[in-house]
């Protein structure tokens, strides 16, 4: 089993900054492909980031790609996303999901999600 718990989410104007944070289980970190998505209200879930598995490399998805940074913190066992220059289309539920496949950047590719956390940013 697969524990993953988000915090850190908040309301923020357009062009702040907020950092996500994953809890994460055991040795998940280090075991899993760990990911984050979002999803915004009537929209599907959207892939954000991901540390792969194999190789340790960081994928993103375009919209996000040079504001956004994931990495993983060893020593606090989590999975955090340093989000910067918020746009408002940036306003979601985050997710942390971890999969065992060794990529990913589908949530069907992921087996353990947390509760979310709400991101809003403002105009």
């Amino acid at each position: 089993q697969v524990d993953v718990v988000e915090s850190g989410g908040g309301m923020v104007q357009a062009g702040g900054s907020l950092r996500l944070s994953c809890a994460v289980s055991g040795r998940t970190l280090d075991t899993h492909t760990m990911g984050w998505f979002r999803q915004a209200p009537g929209k599907e879930r959207e892939f954000v980031a991901a540390i792969y598995r194999i190789g340790g490399n960081p994928a993103y998805a375009d919209s996000v790609k040079g504001r956004f940074t994931i990495s993983k913190d060893s020593t606090k066992n989590t999975l955090d996303l340093e989000m910067s220059s918020l746009k408002p289309d940036d306003t979601a539920v985050y997710y942390c999901a971890a999969t065992f496949r060794a990529y990913g950047s589908r949530s069907s590719e992921y087996s353990y999600w947390g509760q979310g956390t709400q991101v809003t940013v403002s105009s």
